[in-house]
């Protein structure tokens, strides 16, 4: 199967668990106040593994649909007439994809630095962990986007502030397009390419962090989304040149 048909399948699933716990609470199954049931039960209900339902969680509680309560659980939050949403019509093209890496800079950036001066021993481990996963995953398209989202929340995470994970966590659906778009607009490197040069950024961000030098994790941060964007303007304008000169 082609990479870009299996990143689509992998998104596909994810939205549609998004889309079965909002109809949960949208219809009245679930309301304001509801404990959700465990994740295991929720998976077998749902038809899901427990990753995706995580990614499908961490949507809706940005949106404000569903709201962890320490030690007690996750439960369904109080509706509001307009949730905040991010139109993701255009994040299947080079334009939209820059605009959110911007917007990821803007939050990542800070995170990673604060995730430096205030992540645990534990989170730390669980960073590396995130890290080793993508390295684990590195010929496998949708096994490695659903760990490379999960390096970014671990490190939103170990910031302390639960802002940053909460609206990463609605941010990383709209994300999944982003291999099918690489791969079509520059397939001679190909995806384990692509990844190991990720995973040399990934580990700039990760060795900052354990060693909690927040100068360095910001600045790793940094060159990892800024350099991101540039690939993308790179090969937007690759593509159009080849176009042109095959015209």
């Amino acid at each position: 199967m082609a990479i870009a048909d299996q990143t689509e399948r992998g998104a596909d699933t994810t939205r549609s668990g998004v889309e079965k716990l909002r109809a949960y609470v949208m219809n009245g199954t679930w309301v304001a106040g509801d404990k959700l049931p465990t994740q295991a039960d929720l998976c077998a209900e749902l038809g899901v593994s427990r990753s995706v339902l995580r990614e499908a969680m961490a949507s809706l509680k940005a949106e404000g649909l569903l709201t962890s309560r320490q030690g007690a659980g996750v439960f369904v939050g109080k509706q509001s007439p307009s949730p905040f949403r991010l139109a993701g019509d255009d994040l299947d093209q080079i334009p939209g994809i820059l605009n959110l890496l911007e917007l990821r800079a803007a939050v990542e950036i800070e995170a990673a630095g604060l995730a430096a001066m205030r992540r645990t021993t534990e989170q730390a481990d669980m960073i590396r962990a995130a890290w080793g996963r993508i390295e684990d995953a590195i010929d496998d398209p949708e096994g490695s986007i659903a760990a490379d989202r999960e390096f970014h929340l671990a490190v939103a995470r170990a910031s302390g502030n639960p802002r940053f994970e909460e609206f990463l966590g609605y941010l990383r659906d709209l994300l999944i397009p982003r291999q099918q778009v690489r791969v079509q607009a520059d397939p001679s490197v190909g995806h384990s390419g692509y990844l190991r040069m990720l995973q040399r950024e990934h580990g700039e961000i990760e060795q900052a962090i354990r060693i909690g030098d927040a100068v360095e994790a910001r600045a790793a941060m940094r060159r990892h989304l800024i350099d991101g964007a540039q690939r993308y303007r790179r090969w937007a304008e690759d593509a159009t040149a080849t176009t042109t000169s095959v015209v």
